[in-house]
């Protein structure tokens, strides 16, 4: 074998599908402070859907590493359309778990609380068992199984919850409009969970990729979710104060006065213990992230919507 070709034909860089999201956004800005080589897919460039688009694209870009932040995010709207649902959050990183199999390439996908049941008491472990009540979770839980069966040396799935950032909508965001537009607000106290920076967790991924090619972070399952945790009263009584206004605004309600088509998880609090072994550092308390990340939201927040 030709030792120059095969050289030339080594994974190489980073790609990054759903690079058009809020999430794929910050992944590619900490790609790019790190001088990293990025291929960015957005919806538009890459349907996850096509198997053999997925295919061409890999052995086109020849990625050292895929992160996969393209995902049906609709939660209510899966209840109903589960299977439009599963071809995006299960058949879509089968197939890029298949690609990379192919290629070589590391692939770290993004997933979510919405795998549990969400009754526990205690922060779930990686390894706590599987049990989604909705559709939503379902289709991700599929998508999470797909990989690990396909890549169990290259393979890592990353759950994530609560997310919030300043390139797409949001709880932050919807909590800074309506504190303009209500003189009180009503916010579930009776759901608990880690809100998390988008940033913060781009960061993660990039930590998390870094050390899969140094051969330091063993493959599997991570947690990617803030330090500390609250419920959404609490996350949208530090709003108001970040906001200068006055967090009495905010009434604690329960989830039977918000009832949704899918179920929400009561305790959406995960552990991050799978960070040693790779030697990487869990993620930062919510209330310190939610404090550098708010003058960047709110700032965008007032472009949007000038008095």
């Amino acid at each position: 074998m030709n030792p120059i070709k095969e050289q030339a034909n080594a994974p190489v860089g980073w790609l990054v599908t759903g690079a058009g999201g809020m999430l794929g956004q910050d992944v590619l800005a900490r790609l790019a402070a790190a001088d990293e080589q990025v291929t960015a897919l957005d919806r538009a460039a890459l349907d996850l859907t096509d198997a053999d688009a997925v295919r061409r694209a890999l052995q086109r870009h020849r990625p050292a590493v895929v992160v996969n932040c393209a995902a049906w995010t609709a939660v209510d709207d899966a209840e109903t359309r589960e299977a439009e649902a599963l071809a995006i959050n299960g058949d879509g990183p089968a197939h890029l778990a298949d690609a990379c199999a192919r290629t070589g390439a590391v692939l770290l996908h993004v997933s979510t609380d919405y795998v549990f049941a969400g009754d526990a008491t205690t922060p779930y472990a990686e390894e706590a068992p599987t049990a989604p009540r909705s559709a939503y979770g379902r289709t991700k839980l599929a998508g999470e199984q797909a990989v690990l069966r396909t890549l169990p040396d290259r393979g890592y799935v990353v759950r994530t919850a609560w997310l919030y950032g300043a390139g797409g909508p949001n709880f932050v965001r919807t909590m800074i409009r309506l504190a303009g537009q209500r003189e009180t607000l009503d916010v579930v106290d009776d759901q608990r969970g880690q809100p998390t920076w988008s940033a913060d967790l781009a960061g993660l991924l990039y930590d998390l990729g870094r050390g899969a090619l140094a051969g330091t972070a063993p493959a599997g399952v991570y947690h990617g979710t803030s330090s500390g945790e609250t419920t959404w009263y609490g996350f949208t009584r530090e709003i108001f104060r970040l906001l200068g206004t006055d967090p009495d605004r905010v009434r604690p309600t329960t989830s039977e006065a918000f009832v949704r088509p899918a179920p929400r998880p009561a305790y959406s609090v995960l552990g991050h213990e799978r960070f040693a072994a790779a030697g990487i550092e869990p993620l930062r308390d919510w209330r310190a992230a939610l404090t550098e990340a708010f003058p960047e939201i709110h700032r965008i927040h007032e472009k949007e919507n000038p008095a």
